[in-house]
């Protein structure tokens, strides 16, 4: 199976702890994305989100500046895995988040490249950055 590899770069008028936090608690991901989810906020620990349709494990936790991510998205072959990183950097007007995706299925790259920005990037925005 081949693969793909996605690299983001969002800037978030919020501070970088509020960006790890809309991330890894299970009710402010469910905030932004207007679905359930439960996350792990340990190393080893799983998470899933949009009901189900996401599922994996915490890989690294370095609390408001890095998570590390094993991923796996319905209709994706059994058992494949693809990693995302998110690195979150303070800058003057809030975080710049360097979004790193890697070893997505490539007949799925077109779908989860939009998908970020649709389900991720514009509702954080969204939800933090209201005045």
């Amino acid at each position: 199976m081949k693969t793909k590899n996605l690299k983001q770069s969002i800037r978030i008028k919020a501070k970088p702890s509020e960006v790890y936090s809309a991330l890894m608690d299970s009710r402010k991901h469910a905030k932004f994305s207007g679905s359930p989810a439960k996350i792990s906020k340990k190393v080893g620990g799983k998470f899933t989100a949009f009901e189900g349709y996401l599922d994996g494990e915490n890989l690294e936790l370095d609390e408001n500046r890095k998570i590390v991510q094993r991923w796996h998205a319905k209709g994706w072959p059994e058992g494949h895995y693809s990693k995302v990183t998110f690195s979150l950097k303070p800058f003057s007007g809030g975080t710049k988040l360097l979004f790193f995706h890697t070893g997505i299925p490539e007949e799925h790259y077109e779908s989860i490249k939009k998908g970020w920005v649709e389900h991720y990037w514009d509702p954080i925005k969204k939800m933090l950055e209201k005045s």
